[in-house]
C-alpha cells in the first residue's frame, strides 16, 4: 500500500464509514489479497456491494475483529 492509499484510508475513516478493499485490509492489518480470499470463502468481515464496487463499513470491520478475539493460540474464539 502506498502513502496515497494510507492517506485516503485515514480520510475515509474520518469522513465516510465505507472503505474499499485496500483501505479495509490496511485498517484491520491484513493484505488486500487475504481479505479478497476471505470474502470468497465467507470467512472475513461482512461487506456490501455498491453497484460493482465492494465496500466495507467500519462498524462491520470492528465487529468482525471483536469476533476474532482469542485468549490463547489454541482458543477457537467467538465464531459465528
Amino acid at each position: 500500500m502506498d502513502d496515497d492509499e494510507i492517506i485516503r484510508a485515514a480520510k475515509a475513516k474520518r469522513g465516510s464509514p465505507f472503505l474499499n478493499t485496500a483501505q479495509a485490509a490496511f485498517y484491520i492489518g491484513l493484505s488486500r489479497r487475504t481479505l479478497e480470499k476471505m470474502r470468497l470463502t465467507g470467512a472475513g468481515p461482512r461487506f456490501r456491494k455498491h453497484g460493482r464496487y465492494v465496500r466495507y463499513h467500519i462498524d462491520d470491520l470492528e465487529a468482525w475483529s471483536l469476533g476474532e478475539r482469542r485468549e490463547s493460540t489454541s482458543d477457537e474464539g467467538e465464531r459465528r
